[in-house]
């Protein structure tokens, strides 16, 4: 059975979303697997998580977890769970600063363990992080404020980062969907196809195709689209440059074309979006 699919940041176009979790916040667990286009990291301040992904793993206080985009997961069980939730589209910030942003969740891809514990002495630092972090990037001040949220997710991960290096799990080799998933993280936004994917792999376009599908529910031509409507989406909202230059920055050489994929993936045109969300 594949795993459902689950996108929403639920920031109106932007792309981080930080929650502080509650018990009551959380719904109960499910038995389906679910996957994100959006890398996702937990923060436990109290109480525990079980977590499938795809081993079994238990977040306590004072661990993170790091959840790639595209894994498969579940919650299996939760006790008095809080936590610091937090979200950001890789594909947006991949060009950037690859190395810190997407460095722990690819360790995790090769099967690194996704749980780090956070020195005690570091708790309360990294807990101000994630306040400031979820002020800075409230839909009312994203735009104004989105290079110190940048900077901000840069501090939160560098910590979790420095962590997982103090333990030094050994890692796996990658294999062909994780290759796959980081080539795209950091390559969508440019004019590639599934060719060039699959040429970064070195396998067949029905291979990868494929294994995408199987293993994240979406293939590798869905997950560019993605990554790209992700991007589309943080610049309608938070820019002013055209449509056609959009697209031109989104991989699209043809403003019709992205026109056409835009309004598929959210019914409305990137004009008719934007208007709407401005309001």
């Amino acid at each position: 059975m594949h795993p459902i699919q689950r996108d929403d940041l639920r920031g109106g176009g932007a792309p981080i979303f930080v929650a502080r979790r509650r018990p009551l916040d959380i719904p109960r667990s499910g038995a389906e697997r679910v996957t994100h286009q959006f890398a996702a990291l937990e923060f436990c301040t109290a109480g525990r998580l079980r977590m499938e992904q795809p081993d079994a793993w238990t977040l306590e206080a004072g661990e993170a977890l790091l959840v790639p985009a595209g894994l498969p997961h579940r919650a299996i069980a939760r006790e008095g769970f809080e936590a610091w939730s937090l979200g950001f589209c890789a594909s947006c910030f991949a060009a950037e600063d690859a190395g810190i942003l997407l460095g722990p969740f690819e360790r995790v891809r090769a099967g690194g363990s996704p749980v780090v514990r956070v020195p005690r002495a570091r708790h309360a630092f990294l807990e101000s992080l994630f306040a400031e972090l979820q002020e800075a990037t409230e839909p009312a001040r994203y735009g104004e404020s989105r290079a110190v949220a940048h900077s901000l997710l840069t501090l939160v991960l560098y910590e979790v980062e420095r962590a997982a290096r103090a333990e030094a799990s050994p890692s796996k080799p990658a294999g062909i969907v994780a290759d796959a998933l980081r080539f795209i993280e950091r390559h969508c936004l440019e004019r590639i196809t599934l060719g060039d994917v699959a040429a970064a792999v070195g396998r067949s376009r029905a291979y990868v195709t494929t294994a995408l599908s199987q293993t994240t529910g979406r293939s590798a031509v869905e997950w560019i689209v993605a990554g790209r409507m992700a991007e589309a989406r943080r610049m309608l909202l938070h820019s002013d440059e055209m449509v056609d230059v959009i697209a031109e920055r989104v991989g699209y050489a043809d403003p019709t074309h992205f026109i056409r994929m835009f309004r598929r993936a959210h019914g409305a045109t990137p004009a008719a979006w934007r208007a709407s969300k401005r309001r």
